[in-house]
């Protein structure tokens, strides 16, 4: 059978997964105390109120009901009709995906740029002070919570030596960069101190491997076999816990958002939360499941792609 053949037996696989993450997401949402319909009108809301608007978006029917119009939305490609926003959820959701998108993604790649070269040195000069120094460094990154480092560094970089803004997203696109520096960088050093260490493990692993040996037993030079053999090799693993850690990346993402009063899908989820608004954390929550699953498929392609060894 050909290694790419899972492309085709995969999404049939990911079908039940799906129909559990909508199942979650319903039952789960609903369990939230508190009536939205009532939050929604204030306090002083009369009885006749409360039943028109909660039979105008089918809170009054029973769970099951709801969940198979749920369904029923969803398979036409509608996650239904926000209370607090007055707008369709989809949309809304779709305003706010280019902040989490660029977060998500800026952050891997800032991950890639502090983790590899530190690995790099650490493996290259294990037992050293230099190799101690970083091993410290991840260490002391396991212990930071996202929230902290992000009011650190907006305290160093935008309040002391002003070169990033506090908050906000940007209008240009110059200017939304320049604001998603420092959200990015707090994520990365959080999810760089995990990829960091498994990297160096496995690049220790591999410069004592056999087909590192035989190179160097040609002649190569240590360069050579390190760029060739060892940092191919040593990635594969990285690719596959980037992609374990993809559910904490995005869920980070909620906790950053708000620290930087990023419009993005994390606050839109922790406002939605606050104010019950139903169909919206049904939705967010869906598409982040969602996305958590994609993204788990594509970094099996790359597991792949780099090793035609892996079947899966």
């Amino acid at each position: 059978m050909h290694r790419y053949a899972f492309i085709l037996t995969r999404p049939l696989q990911l079908i039940p997964v799906l129909f559990g993450i909508s199942v979650l997401c319903f039952f789960l949402v609903k369990s939230i105390p508190g009536d939205p319909v009532r939050l929604l009108l204030g306090t002083k809301s009369t009885p006749e109120a409360v039943a028109r608007i909660r039979a105008q978006y089918g809170l009054d029917e029973p769970l099951l009901t709801q969940y198979i119009y749920f369904l029923k939305n969803l398979s036409a490609g509608e996650m239904g009709h926000s209370l607090l926003y007055k707008m369709p959820v989809l949309p809304l959701i779709a305003e706010r995906v280019v902040p989490t998108l660029m977060l998500v993604v800026g952050s891997v790649l800032l991950t890639l740029l502090i983790a590899v070269p530190l690995a790099s040195l650490a493996a290259l000069k294990r037992g050293t002070a230099t190799d101690h120094a970083i091993r410290g460094f991840t260490t002391a990154g396991l212990g930071f919570p996202a929230f902290w480092l992000g009011i650190m560094l907006i305290i160093v970089f935008s309040v002391k030596l002003g070169l990033f803004p506090v908050a906000g997203f940007g209008e240009s696109w110059l200017s939304k960069l320049h604001h998603m520096v420092l959200p990015c960088l707090t994520v990365a050093l959080a999810l760089s101190a995990i990829v960091t260490r498994n990297l160096r493990a496995s690049m220790i692993a591999e410069l004592a491997s056999d087909h590192a040996t035989a190179a160097r037993a040609k002649g190569l030079p240590e360069s050579w076999v390190f760029r060739r053999h060892v940092l191919p090799n040593s990635l594969i693993p990285t690719i596959n816990l980037l992609a374990i850690n993809v559910g904490w990346l995005i869920g980070g993402s909620v906790v950053v958002e708000t620290v930087f009063s990023l419009p993005g899908m994390g606050q839109l989820l922790v406002r939605a939360i606050f104010t019950r608004d139903y169909m919206v954390v049904q939705g967010v929550t869906l598409v982040f499941a969602c996305a958590t699953v994609v993204l788990n498929f594509v970094a099996d392609l790359l597991t792949v792609a780099a090793d035609p060894r892996v079947k899966i």
